[in-house]
């Protein structure tokens, strides 16, 4: 069976098996692909000729080509996942990669908002306009939840109760997870739906809840771009995406003394190592606060 048979077989797997998304199976087929490339490059095409050495080689492949090692690490992991995969499935008689040690890749601080960058960012859609409207209620969602912007633009339209004040968001590994939602997000989602909603959908039926002009639901890539678009009119110079919004509510909320566990469950975080990054950012925010603020430090 040929190397590009058996990752189409591992990636059918995750699918099945492992309830893995569009996303991740698209990300783990583009590192695997380059696995192979490599492979084929040295000669290599079956799985029996696979050897450690191998696996190093071509870590130090990923370098050479400008990869980080954040990048290199996902890459690592797709491939140790594949080999995984062939020696359970009786594919392989040893797993090359069993003794390959991870890449670390380094955590940086996510960029957040300040307060009062939220509130212009908040303000900067036009909701005299439904698309305005429907702009203004996502920006408040985002920013009341930390949503992934594939969670925001995914919300059905009963996903959001209004009366008592939560959504439902299916995330990564299509885990369900039930996240509070603020009261100026509702009233800016109701306003929406009364006004924004139905002027958008000019008489046509969607089950999603943020529609494009013509009632096709809202693509990521139309988030981001209506969130650079505010961005700009907000006044707000450096480069921002959703995810700026996830960072900032999970900081924002931790200054004020959430606890770590409470906004991991909201993140819908699997491990609360993930999590923790957050705390370093408010640290260093407190460490700011003091330096400006206190007459010695």
């Amino acid at each position: 069976m040929s190397l590009d048979t058996l990752v189409d077989e591992y990636l059918t797997a995750l699918a099945a098996e492992r309830g893995a998304s569009r996303h991740t199976r698209d990300a783990y087929a583009r590192d695997l692909r380059r696995y192979l490339d490599f492979l084929e490059g040295r000669g290599i095409g079956t799985v029996a000729a696979i050897r450690p050495a191998h696996l190093h080689a071509f870590l130090g492949h990923l370098r050479e080509e400008g990869l980080t090692e954040r990048s290199a690490a996902r890459a690592l992991s797709a491939v140790r996942g594949w080999h995984r995969f062939l020696l359970a499935a009786g594919r392989a008689r040893e797993d090359p990669a069993e003794l390959i040690r991870r890449p670390r890749a380094l955590r940086r601080l996510p960029g957040i908002l300040s307060l009062a960058e939220v509130e212009r960012l908040l303000g900067a859609p036009d909701t005299h306009r439904p698309a305005g409207l429907r702009n203004r209620a996502m920006l408040e969602v985002l920013y009341a939840t930390g949503l992934r912007v594939s969670e925001l633009t995914g919300l059905a339209l009963g996903a959001v109760n209004l009366t008592a004040g939560f959504a439902r968001a299916v995330g990564k590994g299509d885990r369900e997870r039930v996240i509070p939602v603020g009261r100026e997000a509702l009233r800016w989602l109701r306003e929406y739906l009364e006004r924004g909603r139905p002027a958008l959908l000019k008489g046509r039926e969607s089950p999603a809840l943020f529609v494009g002009r013509r009632g096709a639901p809202l693509s990521r890539q139309a988030c981001w771009a209506l969130l650079k678009r505010c961005a700009r009119q907000a006044g707000i110079g450096r480069a921002i995406s959703p995810h700026t919004l996830r960072h900032s509510f999970a900081t924002h909320l931790l200054e004020r003394g959430a606890d770590l566990r409470a906004v991991q469950m909201m993140l819908g975080h699997a491990d609360l190592g993930t999590t923790q990054i957050y705390t370093h950012v408010a640290r260093a925010h407190l460490k700011a606060v003091h330096r400006r603020f206190h007459p010695r430090a």
